[in-house]
């Protein structure tokens, strides 16, 4: 069923997408990080920021040759979280990229909404540390701000001087996703003209890593790293849990028109459901990420059939791969299998609640570049997961319309729909 176009009114003003910022597995810029997901290449090797014997996950998806003095001094390096290092490399990387100037006239206009799952576990675990051998007087002041999840977008908003709404979302593995699309409705509904958005994670630490070890949800097929994570894939066996950061520069189109932006593409279509379900589980057919995935395209006033490409939640799980492909089915129909869906978790790993962030990020230069990163690592298809997964190899195609899932703890579900701009 056609389904209607909002109305563009006023209050409904038109995002765009202006700039881009990650630190990824992958590599420590976009073109890095994007130049390496078209390769084929894995990011995920042996742990190195704790020693993982006893645990039976030892692999994980780590920045690599990340220098945090290019982005902090050595004082700040002592009292920031590392998710709060990220968020600024990643931001400053997306406004330096979108050569957006925050000064007096705009800077009440100009906001920032940083997801984060976790937050500072890994100044948690260290501080805790402190108490256990030195007791309480050991602990650093500096404890409490390096833990809140919300000193992400605190950071960048008083390095940017960004004095516009602020936000921190925390919908788990959604609150990249949740983040992006909460900042697009605020530029939509007038109350900013600029938006940093995106999500952020840096838990890979003991407690992360076990806990998620006691849950058997993350992968222990240590041996070969590279191989852990195949999303669709009949011998998967968990996800891989990734670290990093992924911010995009959104805009009112008026504004970036008005400065002469470069405009990667529109940000058309956002929906957020639940499943009302489960604590971690989705429910079966993913009825909550079927809903979700409908409402994205009733909020773009797009057809099913509009979709060109998906970047898929694919965590690599049994039950999520199963269901989101159940989900796809159910709301495109015929169309799903000319769909194209690569899960590039499968190269990341999953960075928690910077997932969504990267992948919105992917999903838009799939629209800029005209390639879709492929899924590595499906080797042995999984026969109920039976659509087209973009396996081994990146593929060329002009691609107008873009869609990006993903799935949190606690049934909450986010999309985001992106458009060719060029082309409306």
């Amino acid at each position: 069923m056609k389904t209607s176009k909002r109305e563009n009114t006023p209050s409904q003003r038109r995002v765009v997408v202006t700039g881009l910022g990650a630190v990824t597995p992958l590599g420590n810029t976009v073109d890095a990080t994007w130049k390496n997901l078209c390769l084929g290449k894995s990011g995920i090797g042996k742990i190195t920021k704790f020693d993982s014997k006893g645990f039976e996950t030892k692999i994980a998806g780590e920045l690599k040759n990340f220098d945090p003095l290019t982005v902090v001094n050595k004082k700040e390096l002592r009292r920031l979280d590392n998710f709060i290092i990220y968020a600024i490399a990643a931001s400053q990387m997306a406004i330096a990229d979108a050569k957006l100037l925050i000064h007096n006239k705009n800077a009440e206009r100009t906001g920032v909404i940083l997801g984060s799952a976790i937050g500072g576990l890994t100044t948690m675990e260290k501080e805790k540390e402190s108490i256990l051998h030195g007791g309480p007087r050991k602990m650093s002041p500096f404890a409490i701000p390096a833990v809140l999840a919300n000193l992400g977008a605190g950071h960048i908003s008083i390095r940017c001087g960004a004095k516009g709404p602020i936000n921190c979302t925390v919908t788990a593995c959604s609150s990249g996703t949740n983040s992006i699309g909460d900042a697009a409705r605020t530029i939509a509904g007038n109350y900013a003209d600029v938006m940093i958005a995106g999500g952020v994670d840096a838990a890979i630490t003991p407690l992360c890593i076990g806990g998620f070890n006691a849950m058997r949800a993350i992968s222990v097929k240590n041996d070969p790293p590279e191989k852990a994570s195949r999303p669709f894939d009949r011998m998967r066996d968990g996800f891989v849990v990734g670290e990093g950061c992924g911010v995009v520069i959104l805009e009112a189109l008026t504004t970036a028109l008005e400065r002469g932006a470069r405009i990667y593409a529109e940000l058309v279509g956002y929906g957020s459901t639940s499943d009302a379900y489960h604590m971690a589980a989705p429910p079966p057919g993913h009825e909550g990420a079927a809903r979700c995935i409908q409402a994205a395209l009733e909020d773009a006033g797009m057809d099913p059939s509009d979709i060109d490409y998906i970047n898929a939640h694919g965590t690599s799980t049994q039950l999520n791969d199963l269901y989101e492909t159940q989900a796809i089915k159910k709301v495109f129909g015929e169309h799903a299998v000319t769909l194209a869906i690569s899960s590039t978790k499968s190269m990341t790993g999953h960075l928690l609640g910077g997932a969504g962030g990267l992948e919105a990020i992917i999903a838009v230069k799939s629209i800029y570049e005209g390639i879709i990163p492929p899924t590595i690592n499906l080797d042995y298809p999984d026969p109920e997961c039976d659509l087209d997964y973009v396996p081994h190899t990146a593929r060329k195609k002009k691609i107008s319309t873009a869609m990006s899932n993903t799935f949190g703890f606690g049934g909450v579900n986010a999309v985001l729909i992106f458009k060719n701009f060029n082309e409306r």
